[in-house]
């Protein structure tokens, strides 16, 4: 077996010695030093030895692997690597390029921009808040009581211990904006603000855990819930088109009474049916209280849209859910 030692270190020199190209050293490589070549079949000799020359042959085996594998680093070194195999691409000058493609606003800021462009025409200024609300902004100073489902740990996505005093939360309406800007603005108030809102609710056809409202305000003397009714008429006619089929529906909100969702008429590509697109109605005197109007001068209405549906409602769109799939291909078209 040692003499097999030596014949192979002789026939890898000889071998190793006639490689003239990268291809040819691969080839030896393979031979020797691959998974299956020479130097690995030596280790498996080492069984057939007796014991007693075991430690011999394993210290020639050692250094027969090393002596191979060092003249081959230094032949590689001097001869190159073997090119590779792996097809070129081919570049055709003659070919005709590809036009650039432009960007394009999202359908959902499309939207914004739209909206806030038809209530800035009717008077509504523009406000902003923050997105990271506390629990008081939320929904105590929103005339929301503590035992309201609305408050369900469950049904928010609380950022800080719900049991704590005033904890935080993910916003789960715009109104906090209306909020934060009677605090600090005298009456009279006409503004209307947009931005992300948080709920968990599970994703569908017209669900989104994550979607937009925008919010309007408008506080006032003599404020009646007619100048609702016709503000969000207008609105809907400017929007969709003269011909667009509206209704208010009665309904309960706690920050506003009387209140009412509106409804617009849309097709699912089943026919047409009637779809809520938000609430409205009366400020409540408690939330007045709140941010320290008085509700025996003042009176003022709130309304708040899903900015997602007014937007299905327009373009047709059959799926929430195709608005937030970033696919390309369904972007292009707005």
């Amino acid at each position: 077996m040692i003499q097999k030692i030596d014949d192979i270190i002789r026939d890898a020199q000889t071998d190793l010695d006639a490689a003239s190209s990268p291809d040819q050293l691969e080839q030896f490589r393979i031979k020797y030093l691959g998974s299956k070549g020479l130097t690995k079949q030596m280790m498996t000799w080492i069984k057939e030895i007796p014991g007693n020359q075991k430690r011999e042959f394993g210290q020639k085996a050692n250094a027969a692997r090393q002596s191979i594998e060092t003249a081959f680093k230094n032949k590689k070194s001097s001869l190159g690597s073997a090119p590779s195999t792996s097809k070129k691409i081919q570049l055709d000058i003659t070919e005709p390029g590809f036009a650039p493609t432009l960007g394009r606003k999202h359908v959902i800021t499309q939207t914004v921009d739209e909206l806030l462009d038809v209530f800035g025409r009717m008077g509504f200024d523009v406000e902003t808040g923050p997105e990271t609300e506390d629990e008081y902004h939320n929904f105590v100073a929103l005339n929301i009581p503590e035992q309201h489902p609305a408050r369900d740990p469950l049904d928010n996505f609380y950022l800080t211990d719900p049991n704590t005093d005033n904890p935080y939360l993910m916003r789960s309406q715009t109104s906090t904006v209306q909020i934060r800007t009677m605090e600090k603005t005298a009456p009279p108030v006409r503004i209307v603000s947009t931005g992300r809102v948080y709920r968990p609710d599970e994703h569908d056809a017209t669900h989104y855990s994550m979607f937009h409202q925008i919010e309007g305000l408008y506080v006032d003397k003599n404020v009646t819930m007619a100048d609702l009714k016709t503000t969000l008429i207008q609105f809907a006619h400017a929007y969709w088109g003269p011909d667009t089929e509206v209704k208010l529906v009665p309904s309960y909100f706690p920050f506003t009474e009387p209140s009412a969702e509106l409804y617009i008429k849309m097709d699912f590509g089943s026919g047409p049916e009637w779809m809520e697109v938000g609430g409205c109605g009366m400020v409540d005197p408690a939330v007045f209280q709140h941010v320290g109007y008085d509700p025996e001068e003042w009176t003022g209405f709130a309304f708040g849209l899903g900015i997602e549906r007014l937007a299905m409602r327009k373009y047709n769109i059959q799926d929430i859910r195709w608005l937030f799939e970033n696919d390309t291909r369904f972007l292009r078209q707005f």
